[in-house]
C-alpha cells in the first residue's frame, strides 16, 4: 500500500467504532507490551548500533520509560475513558452535564532519532490508549531502530489499527500531504514549522515537540559537588543529544572555579580518564553532526575535553569564557559540549536566558527559596527540575512538553491520553421541568431572574 491507501484503510477501521471499546484498547496495550519484551534484545541492538547506547542507558532511557507509560495506561486506562460529570448552572435546572472522552480518528506521528524508541513508542500508547488508529515514521537517522520498531509493531497489529512508514524528507512531504485527525511531532524547528504549516491546510490539530538551548543555573547557595555530578550526568547522557540536556551552565561568579574543578573530577568519575575508551560511551548519529560539533569548538577555550575520534565521538568538553555571541550560543548544542557563563545577580541570570528563544527545559541549583520563586516568576520555559537535571520527563504522573519556540501540547500519562482526546461536553436536560424565563416574550421578572442566576 502506499501512503493514501494507509490512511484510507486506517480512517475505514476507526469508523467502524472497534477502538471505542476500552477491552480492545486494554488488548492492545498487552500485546505491545508482550511484543517489547520479547524483543528487548533486538531493541537493545538497534540502539547499539545507531547511537552506540549501553544495554543500560537503552534500558533506562528508552525500553524502560516506554515500559512504564504501558503500565500507567494499563492500570487507568478505564478510569480514563470513563465520561466526566461536572456541576450543572442552577440556570440550566434540571439536567446533568458531563464529558464524555472521545479518539480524534487517525494519527500521524513523527519521532526523532536521539531516542528513537522512545520517542517513538510513548506517544503511540498514548493515542492507542485514547482508541485512534497511528501512522509511525520513525527517524530515518536511526536506521536500525526504525526496523526493529517496524517489525513489533507488524507483529503485534493489523495495519488497520497500527503502521509504520520508513524513509527521508521525500516519505515526510507525502505524509504531511494527506489528511489526519491530528499530528504529534517530536524534532527540530525547522522541520517543525513545516508541520505546523501543513497541517494548517486541513485545520489539523499537532502537538510539537521542539527543542531550546535548556540553561543550567547555578548559585553560590547550590551543594556543589553533588549539583557536578547530576549535571555531568543530564549533560552528557546519550553523548549530550537529549532535547532537555542542560545546554549551557550559567553559574554564580564567586563559585564558577569550584564547580569547574567538580565538574572535571564527575566527568572522571563517571566516564573514566579517556571517555572515547570507555563502550557504555555513545557516538555522535552521524558525519554531519559530528563536523559540526567539531566546528563549535574551534577557537574556544577548552578546559576539559575536547577530542575526537575522527569518527563519531567527542570526549565530554567543558568550555571557559563564553558570551553570548560565541558560536556555543548560536543554536542548540545537542552534542557532549558545556559552555560555561557567568552571572553577578540574578537580574543577570533572566537577561542571558532571555537573550535565547524560550528554553524547553530549566535547571536551578540553588537552596536560596527566593531564587528559586524569583527564575519561575521571570523565566519562561517547558519545564525543569530544582537541584537535578532532565528527571522532570521520567514520569507518567506529569506531562512535558515546551512553550513557545520549545513546542506546544504536552503528553506522558493522563496528558498524553488527553492530548489524542476530544472531550464532547454534554448537558442532558430533564423534560419533566422546563424552566420560562429564557423564551420570549421577554419581561421585566424574567430579566430579573436572569440577573440573579447569571452573575
Amino acid at each position: 500500500m502506499n501512503i493514501e491507501e494507509m490512511v484510507k484503510l486506517q480512517r475505514r477501521f476507526f469508523q467502524t467504532g472497534t477502538t471505542r471499546n476500552v477491552a480492545y484498547r486494554k488488548n492492545c496495550l498487552k500485546l505491545l507490551r508482550e511484543g517489547i519484551q520479547r524483543m528487548e534484545p533486538e531493541i537493545m541492538a538497534a540502539l547499539k548500533e545507531d547511537l552506540g547506547k549501553s544495554s543500560s542507558e537503552s534500558y533506562m532511557t528508552e525500553v524502560g520509560m516506554t515500559l512504564e507509560e504501558l503500565t500507567f495506561m494499563e492500570k487507568n486506562i478505564h478510569r480514563l475513558a470513563r465520561k466526566k460529570y461536572a456541576l450543572t448552572p442552577f440556570a440550566q435546572f434540571c439536567a446533568e452535564s458531563y464529558e464524555v472522552p472521545e479518539p480524534y480518528g487517525v494519527v500521524l506521528i513523527m519521532s526523532p532519532w536521539n531516542y528513537p524508541f522512545m520517542l517513538t513508542m510513548d506517544p503511540v500508547i498514548d493515542a492507542i490508549a485514547a482508541g485512534n488508529t497511528v501512522l509511525i515514521k520513525p527517524s530515518a537517522y536511526a536506521p536500525a531502530t526504525s526496523r526493529v520498531i517496524q517489525k513489533l509493531i507488524q507483529e503485534c497489529f493489523s495495519a488497520k489499527l497500527a503502521s509504520v512508514v520508513t524513509g527521508g524528507r521525500d516519505v515526510n512531504q507525502d505524509l504531511l500531504e494527506q489528511e489526519f485527525d491530528y499530528i504529534f511531532f517530536t524534532g527540530g524547528k525547522t522541520v517543525g514549522h513545516l508541520v505546523l504549516e501543513k497541517a494548517a491546510k486541513h485545520l489539523t490539530p499537532v502537538t510539537l515537540e521542539l527543542g531550546g538551548k535548556s540553561p543550567c543555573i547555578v548559585d553560590e547557595t547550590a551543594n556543589l559537588k553533588l549539583a557536578a555530578r547530576r549535571i555531568v550526568f543530564g549533560k552528557y547522557l546519550n553523548v549530550g543529544q537529549t532535547c532537555v540536556a542542560p545546554d549551557y551552565l550559567l553559574v554564580q561568579e564567586s563559585v564558577k572555579e569550584e564547580l569547574a574543578g567538580y565538574i572535571k573530577k564527575a566527568i572522571i568519575s563517571q566516564f573514566g580518564q579517556d571517555a572515547l575508551k570507555n563502550p557504555n560511551y555513545g557516538k555522535i548519529i552521524n558525519e554531519k553532526h559530528f563536523n559540526r560539533l567539531k566546528g563549535l569548538l574551534e577557537g574556544a577555550d577548552i578546559i576539559y575535553g575536547g577530542q575526537n575520534d575522527g569518527i563519531s565521538r567527542i570526549e565530554p568538553t567543558v568550555v571557559d569564557n563564553v558570551t553570548l555571541k560565541a558560536p556555543l550560543m548560536g543554536e542548540e548544542i545537542f552534542g557532549p559540549i558545556l559552555p560555561i557563563l557567568t552571572f553577578k545577580d540574578r537580574e543577570d541570570v533572566v537577561r542571558i536566558v532571555r537573550a535565547n528563544p524560550t528554553p524547553l527545559a530549566t535547571y536551578m541549583f540553588t537552596t536560596n527559596k527566593e531564587n528559586i520563586a524569583f527564575f519561575m516568576k521571570h523565566i519562561r520555559f517547558g519545564g525543569g527540575c530544582i537541584n537535578d537535571t532532565i528527571i522532570h520527563l521520567a514520569t507518567s504522573r506529569m506531562g512535558f512538553g515546551g512553550t513557545g519556540s520549545s513546542g506546544m501540547g504536552a503528553y506522558h500519562g493522563k496528558k498524553g491520553f488527553d492530548t489524542f482526546t476530544h472531550y464532547k461536553s454534554i448537558v442532558d436536560k430533564k423534560n419533566f421541568i422546563d424552566l420560562p424565563f429564557r423564551y420570549q416574550p421577554y419581561q421585566s421578572w424574567k430579566d430579573k431572574l436572569i440577573r440573579m442566576f447569571l452573575k
